[in-house]
This record gives structure tokens, sequence and C-alpha cells, in this order.
């Protein structure tokens, strides 16, 4: 017997895919049952018809799920892409498909998906630096010439910008720049894009008035290269307006809300970002009617203006038209060189007086002034100077004279004497004397020294 040759089916006991996938489900719903499972929602579609279709995911694998009647079950609210969730479901397979898949019975949120946690916390750290901030953003011009695109060169999302631009604007220059729009490393694939054509001298680009920067739409996971960090600075680095278009028009991304506008769908950026030629058209011909029917008007009341003059005044000659003008040129001529006559006058008049003026404030007049009233300044200070010192000597005059009266030389030109001991004190009492003391005694013309004897009180 060949070991490495499939068994042979015994008579009718094989299986049919059916029998084997019904098997497989009755196995799982009775095994397996009803069990809680947790994950991050992904790729959720909505139909139509009320049931929802999704993938729960983890780090490690994924499985399809399927609520029936979806918006009466409890806690559908709570499934949208990248949201982390709890559901409660029974295991089963969908034979049409032989796929594994779980019937969801009701949801719960069990906290934000790990990719939702990215988002919300890039989403906060940017606001707070100011990359959301209206005043930063840049006008889109009215009439581009040049557009960049930055897209996926096969994809829906160039055609759908191309059709709506050669409808709209058959002028406006498209400059594809090609990049992958999903996968690892396509973040930086754009944001390298961005760079170079918002810098085009740099690297050898047409200068674009406006970029558009997007894709179509998919998953969260398919537009995630939109929500990194490095596309976000780039969009704000760059000095370009850029409208970014990612996705449909209930999907929002980082870049969105850094560039200058967004737009819900490529298709829309285009129409954004051009006039509609065919109503620049419209409106060109409307304001070519406008003016020529102004013009015409204008026109016709001119002729009119001309045709009445040419019946009035020009009928009768030119001459005579012009005569009242020439009359009233001729009375304003008088009447300016009369004026003009005064007015020299009156100049005349006060340039004398200020000629006048001037001689009065004239530097040597006024140091002639200075002077005499220094002189006189200097006379009435020799004055009183002279009469301070006449006071000051008469009154000194009369203290010498009290002086000579109370001094003590007239005391001793009257008789009188002073006795001093060896110390040169006057002796006042005769107690202050002790016997054997030398004294000196002052007279009108000398002294005399004698010494205390006995008895002396």
């Amino acid at each position: 017997m060949d070991l490495f040759s499939p068994p042979k089916p015994a008579g009718d006991k094989a299986l049919s895919v059916t029998q084997l996938l019904r098997r497989m489900k009755n196995l799982l719903e009775v095994q397996v049952g009803e069990v809680w499972v947790e994950g991050e929602v992904s790729n959720l579609k909505k139909q139509g018809s009320g049931h929802w279709y999704f993938s729960l995911k983890d780090a490690g694998a994924q499985i399809q799920c399927a609520m029936f009647g979806a918006r009466k079950r409890p806690g559908a609210e709570a499934l949208e892409d990248g949201a982390k969730v709890r559901v409660f479901a029974e295991a089963s397979v969908y034979e049409a498909r032989g796929q594994l898949q779980i019937i969801v019975q009701k949801a719960e949120r069990a906290g934000a998906g790990d990719l939702q946690a990215r988002f919300d916390a890039l989403k906060r750290k940017l606001h707070d630096e100011g990359l959301f901030d209206a005043a930063r953003k840049q006008p889109i011009p009215a009439f581009p010439k040049k557009i960049g695109i930055i897209t996926s060169g096969s994809g829906a999302a160039l055609q759908d910008i191309l059709n709506v631009l050669t409808r709209r604007a058959p002028w406006v220059q498209p400059v594809l720049f090609p990049v992958r729009v999903q996968g690892s490393g396509a973040e930086l694939e754009i944001a390298e894009a961005i760079k170079k054509l918002g810098r085009p001298e740099d690297f050898g680009y047409p200068r674009c008035d406006v970029l558009i920067v997007g894709r179509g739409g998919g998953s969260i996971e398919d537009l995630w290269n939109f929500n990194e960090e490095v596309v976000a600075r780039a969009i704000a680095a760059c000095t370009i307006p850029i409208i970014s278009a990612v996705g449909h028009e209930i999907d929002f991304t980082i870049a969105d809300f850094v560039a200058d506008l967004r737009a819900p769908t490529p298709s829309a950026a285009a129409e954004l970002a051009v006039a509609d030629g065919a109503e620049l058209l419209q409106r060109i011909v409307q304001f070519r009617r406008r003016l020529e029917r102004v013009t015409r008007e204008r026109l016709a009341r001119a002729r009119f203006a001309v045709d009445a003059l040419k019946r009035g005044a020009l009928q009768r000659g030119g001459e005579r038209f012009l005569r009242e003008p020439m009359m009233r040129l001729d009375s304003a001529r008088g009447r300016l060189s009369i004026a003009l006559a005064n007015s020299l006058e009156t100049s005349a008049v006060r340039l004398n007086e200020a000629r006048v003026r001037h001689s009065g404030h004239h530097p040597a007049k006024v140091l002639e002034r200075r002077m005499e009233s220094l002189s006189h300044l200097r006379q009435s200070m020799e004055r009183s100077g002279k009469d301070l010192i006449a006071q000051r000597a008469a009154r000194i005059d009369h203290f010498r004279g009290l002086l000579r009266a109370l001094g003590p030389k007239s005391a001793f030109q009257r008789g009188f004497s002073i006795t001093l001991g060896v110390d040169g004190r006057v002796i006042r009492s005769a107690a202050a004397v002790k016997p054997g003391d030398l004294l000196r005694t002052k007279f009108a013309d000398g002294e005399t020294t004698s010494r205390a004897v006995d008895g002396c009180e």
C-alpha cells in the first residue's frame, strides 16, 4: 500500500461539501455556542436591509460578524470602524462561502480601539499646537493655472479629479505626483510628495497654485496613512494651499483638519479647486450684454445732446456759443488780478511789520538793553554796599564807646585795681587768699607783685 496515496472512498460514505459544512456548523453551535468576544471593529458595512456586517479583530486574528436587524439590537450605536467593543454572539458557519462567522446579538463599547485611540491622541496634540487654527489656513486661489495632484496613479480618485477638471476647467494643467496611498510606509511617500511640490524649484517640478491630496474611500485601516503625524506636519509646513480629499463624505482624517480646505470626496475637491468654465462663460456673456446695453444708452444720450447743440447755439455759429464763456473768463481774470494786487500789498505790509518787530529783537538791541540793565544793577549794588558799610562802621564806633565806658580800663582810670592769683584768676574774696600766696595787682599804669602775710581776711 502506498503511504502517500489518499484513501479510497468506501462506497457512499463520502460527504458532500454542504453536509461537511453543516456538520461543522452544528458542532460549533453546540460546542462553542453563545460567547462574549472582544475586539476592534473594522470594515463596517450597513446594508439597506438593516443588516450590518463587519470584522472583529485583535493583534493576531480576525473573524467575520453579522448583526441582523442591527438597529433594533442593543448596543448597535457602539459599532463603528476603529471602536473596541464586546459582543455577545453565536459561533456559526456561513455555508454559502464556507466561512467561519459569529452572529452578533448585542454589543457594548469596551473602550476606544487602538487606531481610534491613536487618532484621538494625535488630534489633541496637533490641536494644542495650533495646527488646526483657522488663522493659519491659506485661501484657495480663485483661478489656478496648475493643480498638483498627490494620489495613486492608478486609483479611481485620480480619474474622478481629472474628469471634473476637464469638464469644468479644461485650461487648467494638472500635475500628477503618484504615490502609494495605502500600506506600510505610504505616509512617507505622501509627505515627501507634499514637500517636493511645496518647494518645486528645489526639486525641478513646476510650481502649482493649489495641491489636492487624497484617495478614494475605504476602511479606517485603508485611510490610516492620512492619519500619520508625518503627513500632518508636511501639510502644515507647505506654503502652497492644500485641499484634503480622503475617502467619502463621512470619513474624517487628521489630514482634513490640518489642510487649508477639506473636501468630502476627490471629485468635490476638484470642484472646489476650479471655477465652472460654463458658468464663467455664461457670466461673461451676461456682463457683455449688460455693457453693450449701457454703452448703447450712453451713446444715444450723447447723440441726443449733440443734436440739441447743433439745433441750438452751434447752428448759429460757434463764436456766439463761446461769447458768454469768454466774458466769464475775462471777468475772472480781472478779479484775479485785483485779488493778486491786494494780496501782494497785504503781504508787503505784513513784511514791514515783521521787519520792525524783528529789529526790536535784534541780538545787538537785546544786548544793549541787557548791558543798561546790568549797569543800573551794579550802581544800585554799590550804593547799597556803601550804605551797609557806613551802618556797620557806626555800630562798631558805638560799641567801641560802650567798651571804653564800661571796660576794665575805665575802672583803672577811676582808681580801681584788680588782684590776680598765680594762676591768673581774679581774686574775688579775702577768704580765697592764704598766707604766703603770691599775688599780682593790676593798676591803670602797670602792675605789682606781693605776697600775702598772716592776718589777711
